[in-house]
């Protein structure tokens, strides 16, 4: 099976025992000031244990006005270095890959969690629980600050013993809120044009790749098109960026269409999936990696047989630790939702990232 063979990242020469990664995921489980709990620890390393090649984390804020979520992994300061260098040693253990996704929430990260108003590329309101929120545009100030918080925090992940970083420009962050033609309204160097709009995510990744070493991973993930309240993505600029980010060097490019072998929706009367269409548009040293309704060992198969050369599994994962080992087996189906609370104790979930996942309809048992 393709699955089981290594991938070799070829600009790194890092090598991965498969062609698996965990997805980054939010769990909610970090300390209240972002250092790494023994639940988090638990959670991936138990992953990297049962034969996942590639482990990323979930998304580690740059700054500490960048957190998006209570219980959310910190990158942002030194004082985290402990518990990463202790995770990337966990990962290394069984032989898998470590990467932290890097970013910051932009508009969606709480005045509640920050203690500031949340800012973004352009001003504009967001409406949550019944009220709305006043998003403040962005100064110059704020985004030479974060990138050099990206810069940092990429310093910290090589410094703990990490493998490599991943760029989340998806789902609607802040990366995402500049490429966005709806939140993105500038009329400066920031926005605009889509050259404009791309600067952001770029000078991090440029600015980033200036100062690690060449063995030090740096890819970006992508929300290849509009999806849920992500909006203001176009297909073919998305596209574009993914190829500019390999001529300049990306070691990967994530493509999250959250539907690993849909079309895509600004050409459905197309032959291609998205997957297809990314892998025929990039150059083949740059690995695309997919995610998004992958259950199966099946369905991982036909992933890399449309052109990914990695498949991230995400929901999958949570309740089935021990995937990557029995996929081996052609035939395995993994056991889908409802997982009863004890199954997912049982999967090295903590108490938190248990409750998390009872937010979501029909994945605990019992809960709506």
């Amino acid at each position: 099976m393709k699955l089981f063979t290594p991938y070799t990242f070829k600009s790194s020469g890092k090598t991965s025992k498969n062609r698996i990664a965990l997805a980054p995921m939010t769990n909610l489980q970090s300390n209240d000031d972002g250092t790494l709990s023994d639940d988090e620890f638990n959670f991936l390393v138990r992953r990297a244990k049962e034969d996942f090649g590639i482990i990323i984390t979930c998304a580690s804020h740059v700054s500490a006005d960048g957190q998006g979520w209570k219980g959310e992994l910190g990158i942002f300061d030194d004082k985290h270095l402990a518990g990463l260098t202790r995770l990337a040693d966990g990962i290394h253990q069984y032989g898998s890959l470590g990467i932290v996704q890097i970013f910051h929430g932009g508009a969606r990260s709480p005045e509640a969690l920050t203690g500031k108003q949340p800012w973004s590329a352009s001003a504009h309101t967001i409406g949550s629980a019944g009220k709305e929120t006043q998003i403040r545009e962005a100064t110059e100030d704020d985004i030479e600050r974060t990138i050099e918080a990206f810069v940092h925090a990429a310093g910290r992940a090589y410094k703990a013993g990490f493998d490599g970083v991943e760029l989340h420009g998806a789902h609607g962050y802040l990366l995402h809120q500049f490429l966005s033609t709806l939140t993105n309204k500038r009329t400066d160097k920031w926005g605009g044009d889509r050259e404009n709009r791309f600067r952001l995510l770029l000078t991090a990744f440029r600015n980033i790749k200036s100062t690690v070493p060449s063995s030090f991973m740096v890819g970006v993930r992508l929300s290849p098109e509009e999806k849920h309240g992500f909006k203001g993505i176009d297909f073919d600029e998305a596209l574009d960026l993914a190829e500019i980010l390999s001529k300049e060097g990306t070691d990967f490019i994530h493509v999250s269409p959250w539907d690993a072998f849909k079309k895509p929706e600004k050409y459905p009367e197309g032959e291609k999936t998205i997957v297809e269409i990314y892998r025929e548009r990039l150059p083949q040293e740059v690995p695309v990696l997919v995610a998004g309704e992958i259950w199966s060992s099946a369905d991982a198969e036909r992933a890399l047989e449309l052109g990914a050369d990695i498949v991230a599994l995400g929901k999958s994962a949570i309740g089935n630790p021990d995937w990557a080992v029995r996929a081996r087996d052609r035939s395995y189906q993994p056991q889908k939702p409802p997982y009863s609370v004890q199954q997912l104790r049982e999967a090295s979930l903590g108490e938190a990232f248990v409750g998390y996942m009872s937010r979501w309809p029909g994945f605990v048992e019992g809960e709506k």
